[in-house]
C-alpha cells in the first residue's frame, strides 16, 4: 500500500449525540464536503434539553446570548419568549435548527453507542451500536456532553419503595402530576433549586433533603420585550465577536475593583444592586470574588442574610445558609422562588448532612429514627460530569487501550479536545477545556469550529491521523490543575472536582483561566502550525 492510501471507512465522521454540540457538527461536515452520521440515544435532537424536562427547568444564560451565533438569518428569525428561556423554548429552537438546516437525515435516533475501537493500521474508527451496527469512520467526535449521565445514588432498598421515582435529568416526556401527593425531593443543587418552587405549587406537601447548601441567586426573569432584543438583533455579530473572548463567554458588566478595597458601604451598595439585578452576574460584582477568601467572604455573608431575610423560619434558614464552601465554588444557580418555597406550609425540610438516608422501604425511608413516607420521590442528585458520558463507550485507542484506563487517575486531554493515544478522537468541551464554566453554546461552536476546520486542514494537506503529543498534553493537564489552584475552586467538594462521584479522582476539569484566554490559546496553537499535535500521511506498517 502505498503512503497516500488508507482503508476507505463507511463515513467520513461518527458523530455521538444530537445536542447542540452535534447539530452544529452536522451542518458544519455537510457544507465542507464531508459525509458524516450521528447516533442520539433519544428519539429527538436537543441533548441536554431533551432529557431535563424536569418542573421549572430554565437557562441560567440569557436567551439573547444562548443561542447559535455562526448564521445571521438564525439569529434575526428566532424569538424568543422570555429573557431566561425555559426548557420547552430551547427544546423547540433546537428543533428549529435541525429543520432548517435539513439535519434530521444525518441522525439515528433511539440508537445508543456502546464500543469504539481505533484501528491503526487502516486507520478508522470501528463504533459498534447497542442494536448491533458495525460503522467505520475516519473521525471520531463525542459530542454528547458534560452534563448528560444522570447520577442515582445507590440507596440500599431502592428496588423495594412501591411509589413514583423520578430523576431530573431523565425526566419522562409525558406530563408528571404531583397533584395531592407526598413528595420527596433529595438534593439542593441546581435543578432542584428549579424543581422544588414548582413542585411545592402542586404537591399535598413536599419534603426536601439536603446534604448540602447551596448559594441561589434571583433570576429575575421577565418576557422578552422587542426592544430588548432589538439591542442584539441590530448588532449582532460584532456582540457575539466581544462574548467570544470575555471570561465567562457572555456579555456583562466586569468590575475591575477588588471586593476590599472599597468601604462597606459601597461594597454593600454593590451587592444590593447586583442581587436585585439576579443572574450569575452577581459573582461579578468584584474582581477577587474567587481568588480572594476574605473577598468571598464578604459576598457569602451577604448572602446568607440574604436567606435569613426571606426564610421566615430562623431554623430553617440557618439550615438553607452555605457554610461549606466559598461562594461560586459550586456552580451558582439562579431561581425562581426558591428560597420564599420553604416558607409554604406545605413545605419541610430535612438536613442529612449528619444523619443520612436510611434503607428505603416499600412506602418511603427512615432519616435517623424518624420516618418519611411519600408518594413519589424526586431525584434531584446531579450527573456524573465531564467523563460520565464518556466513560458510557468503551472507547479504546491504539494497542487497544481504553480512555477510561488511561483517565483512572483522572482526564488527561490537550485542551480538553483530544487525548494522547486515541488518534482523530475529538471530544466537544471535555475536561480541560473551559466547558460548563462559561456559556456552552459559545464554547461548543468553538470546538466544533476548530474541530471541523483541522479535519478541513488534514484534508487539504494529505494527513490521515491526528492526535497530540505526549509532552504537550502532559504540560497542559498540569497547567490546568495550577490555574485551577490559583482560584477558591478546589475548596469545594463540587461536582467540578468529581466530588459527587464514590471512587472518582479529585481534581479540578475544567480550565478556568477564561473563555476568551482559552480561545486565544487556541488560535495561537493553530498559528503555529499545530504546535503539540502530530499528524500522520499514513501508518508507516502500510508502506512497501
Amino acid at each position: 500500500m502505498t503512503a497516500s492510501t488508507v482503508t476507505q471507512s463507511d463515513v467520513d465522521v461518527l458523530v455521538v449525540g444530537a445536542g447542540f454540540s452535534g447539530l452544529y457538527l452536522l451542518h458544519r461536515f455537510q457544507k465542507a464536503g464531508f459525509s458524516a452520521r450521528c447516533f442520539e440515544r433519544g428519539d429527538g435532537v436537543g441533548g441536554t434539553w431533551y432529557w431535563n424536562r424536569y418542573p421549572g427547568a430554565r437557562c441560567d444564560v440569557e436567551s439573547m446570548q444562548y443561542s447559535y451565533g455562526f448564521d445571521e438569518d438564525l439569529q434575526q428569525e428566532w424569538d424568543w419568549p422570555e429573557k431566561f428561556s425555559a426548557q420547552a423554548d430551547i427544546l423547540s429552537y433546537a428543533n428549529h435548527v435541525a429543520d432548517t438546516f435539513d439535519l434530521r437525515k444525518y441522525i439515528t435516533f433511539e440508537t445508543e453507542v456502546c464500543a469504539a475501537q481505533y484501528d491503526e493500521r487502516a486507520q478508522i474508527w470501528r463504533i459498534e451500536t447497542a442494536t448491533g451496527e458495525t460503522v467505520t469512520a475516519k473521525h471520531f467526535v463525542m459530542a454528547g456532553g458534560c452534563i448528560s449521565t444522570a447520577q442515582v445514588p445507590q440507596f440500599e432498598g431502592l428496588s423495594d419503595f412501591k411509589g413514583e421515582t423520578y430523576h431530573t435529568g431523565n425526566w419522562p416526556r409525558q406530563p408528571v402530576s404531583f397533584a395531592g401527593k407526598r413528595v420527596a425531593v433529595i438534593g439542593t443543587g441546581s435543578s432542584a433549586i428549579q424543581a422544588i418552587p414548582e413542585i411545592a405549587n402542586e404537591a399535598q406537601h413536599l419534603t426536601v433533603f439536603q446534604r448540602q447548601a447551596n448559594f441561589s441567586i434571583p433570576a429575575r426573569n421577565q418576557p422578552m420585550t422587542p426592544e430588548y432584543a432589538d439591542t442584539w438583533k441590530s448588532d449582532y455579530a460584532e456582540k457575539r465577536q466581544e462574548m467570544r473572548y470575555m471570561p465567562n463567554g457572555v456579555l456583562r458588566e466586569v468590575n475591575n475593583k477588588s471586593a476590599l478595597e472599597v468601604s462597606e458601604a459601597e461594597r454593600q451598595a454593590t451587592f444590593e444592586a447586583r442581587w436585585e439585578a439576579g443572574t450569575g452576574a452577581f459573582l461579578g460584582a468584584f474582581n477577587d470574588i474567587l481568588t480572594n477568601k476574605a473577598s468571598n467572604d464578604t459576598m457569602a455573608e451577604f448572602v446568607r442574610g440574604k436567606i435569613r431575610q426571606i426564610v421566615k423560619d430562623p431554623a430553617t434558614a440557618e439550615i438553607l445558609c452555605p457554610t461549606t464552601h466559598p461562594i461560586g465554588t459550586k456552580r451558582i444557580c439562579i431561581d425562581n422562588g426558591y428560597y420564599q418555597a420553604f416558607n409554604r406550609d406545605n413545605v419541610d425540610l430535612v438536613d442529612i448532612s449528619e444523619t443520612p438516608i436510611g434503607r428505603m422501604t416499600e412506602t418511603g425511608f427512615p432519616v435517623g429514627d424518624r420516618m418519611f413516607a411519600f408518594d413519589a420521590i424526586v431525584f434531584a442528585t446531579g450527573f456524573d460530569a465531564m467523563t460520565g458520558t464518556l466513560f458510557n463507550v468503551d472507547i479504546r485507542g491504539r494497542d487497544g487501550r481504553a480512555l477510561k484506563q488511561k483517565w483512572e487517575a483522572g482526564p488527561r486531554t490537550y485542551l480538553g479536545l483530544m487525548s494522547e493515544s486515541f488518534p482523530n478522537l475529538f471530544m466537544i468541551t471535555g475536561p480541560g477545556s473551559p466547558s460548563v464554566k462559561g456559556n456552552m453554546i459559545n464554547s461548543i461552536e468553538q470546538h466544533v469550529d476548530l474541530v471541523v476546520d483541522t479535519i478541513i486542514h488534514m484534508r487539504a494537506e494529505g494527513l490521515q491521523s491526528i492526535e497530540p503529543e505526549l509532552e504537550a498534553e502532559n504540560e497542559w493537564v498540569d497547567h490546568v490543575q495550577v490555574v485551577a489552584h490559583k482560584t477558591l475552586f478546589p475548596q469545594a467538594n463540587s461536582w467540578y472536582m468529581g466530588a459527587n462521584i464514590p471512587g472518582k479522582p479529585r481534581l479540578f476539569m475544567p480550565y478556568i483561566a477564561g473563555v476568551g484566554a482559552y480561545r486565544q490559546t487556541c488560535e495561537e496553537i493553530v498559528a503555529a502550525g499545530y504546535k503539540g499535535f502530530q499528524f500522520k500521511t499514513s501508518n508507516p506498517s502500510q508502506t512497501p
